[in-house]
């Protein structure tokens, strides 16, 4: 898909993120000299077309005081992980909830919920929140601890 040279400059002014002010997309549209409306607009017809999957705030968990980072993973009944993924993705906790496919022998979980905590406690007993909800329906689970943030960036443009 071409992208009009308005869309890369767009994308060169938010590939950062967007300015941390009252009214972001106005703040890029001065950079760009256009409206705040036109940002928005463009932006939401690039979800639309695929071209961006998201817009969304990326905390830096680390920073924010929650130095203890779990993803919570869990050998769910397969017939039960999207009802149950949707119930642990809507605990206040879980700042992410997916579903990914078994590669057994080696890897037997089907359900990841990452969970931030102050101390590695606190992330404990959201992960015990969890299985309490999946009940019956969980046969394992384990927690992988973050160690280091390796990717906190969007849509990058490389010249060519």
């Amino acid at each position: 898909m071409a992208l009009s040279e308005f869309d890369r400059e767009l994308i060169a002014a938010t590939q950062s993120g967007l300015p941390l002010v009252a009214r972001p997309y106005e703040a890029v549209g001065a950079m760009l000299g256009v409206s705040g409306e036109r940002v928005r607009e463009r932006l939401g017809q690039m979800l639309a077309e695929g071209l961006i999957r998201r817009i969304g705030a990326v905390p830096n968990h680390y920073r924010l005081g929650y130095t203890a980072n779990g993803m919570t993973v869990w050998d769910v009944a397969d017939e039960r992980v999207d009802e149950l993924g949707i119930q642990v993705g809507a605990l206040p906790g879980v700042s992410h909830c997916y579903r990914r496919p078994r590669e057994l022998p080696i890897w037997r979980y089907n359900l990841f919920a990452m969970v931030h905590g102050r101390s590695r406690d606190e992330v404990e007993r959201q992960a015990a929140q969890i299985r309490a909800l999946l009940g019956d329906a969980c046969r394992a689970s384990d927690i992988l601890y973050s160690s280091a943030i390796l990717k906190k960036t969007g849509l990058r443009l490389t010249e060519s």
